[in-house]
């Protein structure tokens, strides 16, 4: 079998997300992630602090406390319960296994009042408990991510007492099967693509989607055949694709998604490409559809690659900065400051988090400080109220309130906006670009 790299491209951006998604799910559900412990299926692993450099994800926020659930409702449904939070900000976001934000609850969505869920599959029918909102599954097993704001260490202990009050309760009399986890062989490309295999028919796409997966059918990727078995052309040809697709999501990723403006990309509509599933808290919006098939895929490929897990932009943007203000990468080899003057419009909170390039990952620094916003103990606020941040590795001289440490080298900081409000969406709110301080 032969492919042109056009073809192989598409199938590595098309299997990318699915593969990542799930990698990670099944990684909560057994070993946990950092501050997360792992928990078993239809269970809550509630992260007793905020994230760190030790947390290994893909740019992981450094704002809130994480509570993550892998749910399995194959075995019948499945109730959550969630306790009043008196108005704090908090999401439980739902994605499916082709990460598709598909349901939301929380501040925004549906207020902070006490309130009880039932999650069934999306053949599921029966009796609804009083008062209970029904979540259909797009998949038989998705992820809650669920993420709670803290204001300092004083305030664990109150949001600890809410982890613990929000509850699942598998309703069904039969175990949840989980994720299958194929064997790994040792080759990096044909465990992806056999991870891919197994996956794509445990979690079937949507009905869109489906002439998109069968066309992989000449790779042996829709059979019951391992693809260990394959012939050692068709092994090849994988490989071939794994390698070819590989290079387009990272070229797809140093372009950047969406709009730019003074260094920055405004990837508000990045998490858009779910057009089939809308539960609770989501969008039917066509302002909030990625309709172009072609862009939707590489869209879904990049947001997987560079930010896991991440909400629409209607719960939260994340404006990233790649460059400063003369259009140079940005780098730990310097110094630089951004003035928010105002601040970002929000009806939550603001924050700016640092990571390393190639991974997204927070870094270690003296000060274990990994994000600056409205909520950091500290912060000096200028006559106007305006912010003035310090972006540097080595420690200002003087006040250094406003730092945000970077690495030694390369560096990208994610600008949180959560519950933005409508002009840091419709643009009429521009970022300033990151200074460099001059002679430095």
């Amino acid at each position: 079998m032969t492919t042109d790299g056009a073809r192989s491209a598409q199938a590595y951006l098309y299997a990318y997300p699915l593969v990542s998604g799930v990698e990670q799910a099944l990684r909560y559900a057994t070993t946990g992630v950092g501050a997360v412990p792992a928990a078993p299926y239809n269970a809550f692993g509630h992260a007793r602090r905020l994230a760190g450099p030790e947390d290994t994800f893909v740019s992981i926020n450094n704002d809130t406390v994480y509570s993550m659930a892998q749910v399995d409702v194959g075995a019948g449904p499945v109730r959550l319960d969630v306790p009043d939070t008196a108005g704090r900000y908090y999401v439980l976001q739902l994605v499916d296994a082709w990460t598709d934000n598909f349901a939301y609850v929380g501040r925004r969505a549906t207020g902070t009042a006490a309130g009880t869920y039932l999650l069934v599959d999306a053949r599921w029918s029966g009796d609804v408990p009083d008062g209970a909102t029904v979540i259909r599954f797009p998949t038989r097993v998705a992820s809650i991510v669920g993420r709670w704001a803290v204001d300092g260490e004083d305030d664990l202990p109150a949001v600890h007492a809410l982890q613990d009050a929000t509850t699942l309760t598998p309703l069904g009399d039969r175990a949840a099967t989980g994720i299958p986890a194929p064997e790994p062989t040792g080759d990096e490309a044909l465990d992806f693509w056999e991870r891919y295999r197994v996956w794509s028919q445990e979690f079937g796409p949507a009905e869109r989607d489906r002439a998109v997966q069968e066309s992989f059918a000449p790779w042996g990727l829709t059979g019951g055949t391992p693809v260990t078995r394959l012939d050692a052309a068709t092994q090849q040809s994988l490989r071939v694709a794994y390698a070819a697709g590989a290079e387009a999501l990272e070229s797809a990723l140093r372009t950047g998604s969406g709009p730019t403006a003074d260094g920055w990309t405004l990837p508000l509509h990045v998490f858009d490409y779910n057009l089939d599933f809308f539960e609770v808290g989501t969008l039917d919006d066509a302002a909030w559809r990625l309709t172009d098939p072609t862009v939707r895929l590489v869209e879904r490929a990049v947001a997987a690659r560079a930010g896991l897990w991440g909400n629409h932009g209607y719960e939260a943007a994340y404006p990233i900065a790649w460059v400063d203000a003369a259009g140079d990468p940005l780098t730990g080899g310097h110094a630089y400051t951004l003035r928010l003057s105002p601040p970002p419009p929000v009806d939550a909170f603001w924050s700016l988090t640092m990571y390393a390039q190639p991974d997204f990952f927070l870094v270690a620094n003296p000060i274990d400080r990994y994000s600056i916003g409205d909520r950091t103990p500290g912060l000096v606020v200028d006559d106007d109220g305006g912010v003035s941040i310090t972006m540097s590795h080595e420690r200002p001289a003087g006040d250094a309130s406003n730092w945000l440490p970077v690495p030694p080298g390369p560096f990208r900081p994610i600008l949180r906006l959560y519950m933005p409000r409508a002009s840091a969406l419709d643009g009429t709110y521009a970022i300033p670009a990151i200074e460099r301080v001059p002679g430095d």
